[in-house]
């Protein structure tokens, strides 16, 4: 096949290339100085002054050889030469063209800037990326597995396996011109933001663009998958213009028109397919698309040019968006040019009756195969997680609390009940409850944690009912893998929630639910259906990317015009990053250093195993007055790779560290009867023959496990790792045991859920060996389920402690092996007042009765239902 040199097909034309010659590690002569300049550029971000004065101090230590690079402008300079991973910007610029009135206010003849890069060299980038190769779907896909219950269902991941790319690559196929091409939507995103509050220019609009066949957890992952391609102009009015409805026709009007000049290299290659390099090294003819537009509900309003408080999907009155169940039409580019002809064009009309500004007309209007309302996805952070949770459930809870009689106290009482959870890694605490200014999406994520538990008997029964079928619904749709069975779920779990939320009504909270945020929860499983799941186009990406890409080359900028220098940070940051793509897939780097986020071509790296600091204590794990013993830190986040199958919800790895607690090797003989007798009758258990019980056994404060979580942060394959703690003494705070799940024996399992997995207290982990076989386990304490069902208002399980005939807790050991992961457990508050002497740290024998956290995160909302 022959291409013009523009891509499309034409004889005798040569196919566009991509330069691929082998140019080694130039601009860099080595690997350690590539390392070192992304060290000092990207990692630690050192100033101009202090990186020079670094390579004057590293030529006057070593004065045999030179250092990596002369002064920072040396540093600079090299970066610059990278041949490949920088893509020039440009600029344009908008003003008002309209009628300029005798008192035209200063907007009216002020020239707007607009930065952007070519989009099509961008997509391009992003196909050739080698790292991505394995990561892409080349075509539509429909994924069908087998559940736990044996039923086959739909699953829903990634964009291209939603029924939207599907029905656009039938629409390529059936063209004649575009047969065979592979489609290309670009996911979209825009979202102003703030640097500073300082004076000056503080606010920023970036836009960003990704490619839409790359799958959800590389997007997720921050790796390059999502860039920024402009950054549009924010015009300004003073006070007594900036509500007038020129200016905010203008300030609309320019938002669509720079994204139709940004993205007008695309539109010839929307109808014609282009040859483009892949990171597989193959050809592929590719056809670009609109795709979905992650935008919060202002920007909704903004993109999709409808009035603020109607819905942008569909035609539900503004003043209905709280009634009933019913579907209503589908907003699309016909309905608006037939609403517009019925109305005579009169702008008032089509406002009122059906939320469309006439005005401005939308970008996509001039863009092959785009619709807008089509594109605009679910947004979990901000209609879910800051939306209905933050700003209406709890809001209206601590209100309903504020009436009643002694209402401060119980609202206290609901802040101490937050932060009255025990131990658990990477549980955020609230020492001041949910009362403090500035909220994040990481703050209502944590709280919405702990949050179900805390409004036991503190607030009705119908409350608490309608959080829990709420909390239901949003954990099901932050799946990074939603099945039609989960679809189901979710559409019961939203009635049950419309149905409860009638309580605020009723207690005079509400006078209507006409939101658009709850009403967006309709639109959940169409969208599901049609663009995969929400995870991988929320705006909590493109929220983090503006720390990156806005907020960090801001704070290393001299703050005057800063813009530009915020443009040569983010553009030299990518030329790193692309040199470090290419130097690894050709395997030119060999000391095994890595500086940024773990490389997608890194599939097998090895175990790290946990290792315990020598202490000069040597403490008796059973000991309450033993002293604080050296420990990893808390961080369980994201796990490199590791060479092991874990592919289901209840499989796991787990490993106990190198060496064992110092000073805790003891025969069995020493370590009393508290450990002896449940020792003695697990070796009977297994296969170990019945030794003489002179066995030296080591005692561990920690174990590492690793299981499969895709929808927690986790590494780019989906897992993840925790370190469960049996401590003796920790922070000073006295003992930590951490909770578990257990596995039951095969025998035991047929359910599926909970009813599959038991609930244990480590006391401590163990290891002995016999003829030369460890036998790696841990001495529990055991819970006992309390009801053969979760709580039908909490939607949680119960336990308690388990007691033998003595009122004594069950006490044995089990292998390491059954262990799945940590559990959570928070205690049944009730009506009652907690303590004034209460200390997390007492959570797990305060209690009489406990909930199982399922909501602690996703993957223990998978394994506890």
């Amino acid at each position: 096949m022959r291409t013009s040199q523009d891509g499309f097909d034409e004889p005798d034309a040569e196919p566009v290339c991509h330069p691929d010659e082998d140019n080694g590690l130039f601009p860099f002569d080595c690997e350690a100085r590539f390392l070192m300049g992304r060290l000092i550029y990207e990692k630690v971000q050192m100033s101009e002054g202090d990186t020079t004065n670094m390579m004057h101090l590293m030529d006057a230590l070593n004065a045999a050889n030179d250092p990596p690079f002369a002064n920072a402008d040396d540093l600079y300079a090299t970066i610059d030469e990278i041949p490949f991973g920088g893509l020039p910007w440009q600029a344009a610029e908008a003003r008002y063209t309209g009628e300029l009135p005798e008192d035209a206010p200063p907007w009216m003849s002020e020239t707007f800037k607009i930065y952007y890069r070519d989009p099509l060299k961008v997509m391009e980038q992003q196909l050739a990326n080698p790292d991505f190769a394995d990561e892409i779907d080349w075509s539509p896909k429909r994924m069908w597995r087998r559940c736990c219950d044996g039923c086959v269902c739909r699953h829903l991941q990634d964009l291209m396996s939603g029924d939207w790319a599907w029905e656009e690559a039938d629409k390529i196929a059936k063209d004649p011109l575009t047969h065979g091409a592979v489609f290309a939507p670009i996911v979209l995103g825009s979202d102003k933001t703030t640097v500073s509050v300082a004076s000056g220019q503080n606010e920023y609009y970036p836009l960003y663009a990704s490619l839409g066949n790359v799958q959800n957890h590389v997007r997720r992952a921050h790796r390059n998958a999502l860039t920024v391609i402009g950054f549009l102009a924010i015009p300004k009015a003073d006070a007594a213009n900036q509500d007038s409805p020129t200016f905010r026709t203008f300030r609309r009007q320019l938002t669509h028109s720079t994204l139709l000049h940004i993205l007008s290299p695309l539109e010839p290659h929307m109808r014609r397919p282009r040859v483009t390099l892949c990171g597989d090294g193959f050809y592929r003819r590719v056809i670009y698309g609109i795709g979905p537009y992650i935008a919060d509900y202002p920007e909704q309003c903004l993109i999709a040019v409808i009035v603020s408080g109607w819905c942008p999907r569909c035609l539900c009155p503004c003043d209905e968006l709280g009634t009933g169940s019913e579907q209503h039409t589908l907003r699309s580019w016909e309905h608006r040019e037939l609403a517009l002809k019925v109305c005579d064009g009169n702008p008032r009309q089509v406002w009122d009756g059906f939320g469309i500004i006439a005005d401005v007309v939308p970008f996509t209007a001039y863009l092959p195969r785009a619709n807008i309302h089509e594109v605009m996805t679910p947004d979990l952070l901000h209609q879910l997680i800051k939306g209905v949770f933050k700003d209406h459930l709890v809001t209206w809870i601590v209100e309903w609390l504020e009436r009643q009689p002694n209402g401060k106290k119980k609202v206290a009482e609901l802040d101490r009940r937050i932060n009255a959870p025990g131990h658990f890694t990477g549980l955020r605490r609230f020492p001041d409850g949910r009362n403090f200014k500035q909220w994040t999406g990481d703050d209502s994520k944590a709280l919405m944690k702990v949050f179900v538990p805390a409004l036991d008997g503190l607030v009705p029964e119908g409350m608490v009912r309608s959080v829990s079928s709420f909390m239901e619904f949003c954990y099901l749709a932050r799946r990074s893998i939603i099945n039609t069975q989960d679809l189901h779920v979710m559409e019961a779990v939203l009635d049950d929630f419309h149905r409860q939320r009638e309580i605020f009504r009723h207690e005079g909270i509400r006078v209507d639910f006409n939101l658009p945020r709850q009403h967006s929860l309709r639109h959940y499983r169409m969208q599901i259906q049609r663009f995969g799941a929400p995870n991988g186009l929320c705006s909590s990406i493109t929220e983090s990317k503006h720390i990156k890409d806005v907020k960090e080359p801001w704070r290393r900028s001299n703050r005057n015009q800063p813009l530009g220098q915020i443009i040569t940070t983010v553009q030299r940051t990518a030329q790193l990053q692309a040199f470090d793509t290419y130097a690894r897939s050709r395997g030119l780097f060999k000391l095994g250093i890595n500086i940024g986020p773990a490389s997608v071509t890194e599939r097998n790296p090895t175990i790290t195993p946990v290792q315990v600091s020598p202490s000069t204590k040597k403490p008796d794990p059973f000991d309450g007055d033993a002293e604080d013993c050296e420990d990893d830190d808390e961080n369980s986040d994201e796990v490199e790779d590791l060479d092991v199958q874990i592919t289901t919800v209840c499989s796991s790895f787990v490993r106990l560290p190198a060496r064992p607690a110092p000073g805790y090797a003891r025969e069995v003989d020493q370590l009393g009867p508290r450990l002896d007798l449940p020792l003695r009758e697990y070796v009977d258990l297994t296969d170990c023959p019945r030794p003489s019980f002179t066995l030296r056994v080591n005692i561990y404060h920690l174990t590492r496990v690793v299981f499969y979580a895709p929808s927690d942060r986790s590494n780019i394959r989906g897992l993840r790792h925790e370190l469960i703690r049996a401590n003796p003494s920790w922070l000073g705070e006295g003992p930590r045991n951490d909770c578990v799940f257990v596995q039951k024996p095969n025998r035991s399992r047929s359910h599926g859920g909970f009813k599959d997995l038991e609930v244990a207290q480590v006391q401590a982990f163990l290891n002995f060996e016999h003829e030369s076989r460890p036998y790696p386990c841990a001495l529990v304490r055991w819970f006992e389920k309390v009801g053969n069902a979760p709580c039908p208002v909490m939607r949680m399980w119960k336990v308690r402690p388990k007691l033998d005939h003595a009122r004594r807790r069950v006490c044995t050991i089990i292998p390491l092996d059954s262990i799945v992961r940590a559990a959570h457990l928070i205690g049944t508050y009730g009506p009652t007042a907690l303590p004034r002497e209460y200390r997390y740290q007492d959570c797990n024998h305060t209690f009489k009765t406990f909930y199982v956290n399922k909501y602690i995160d996703h993957h223990a909302h998978e394994l506890a239902f």
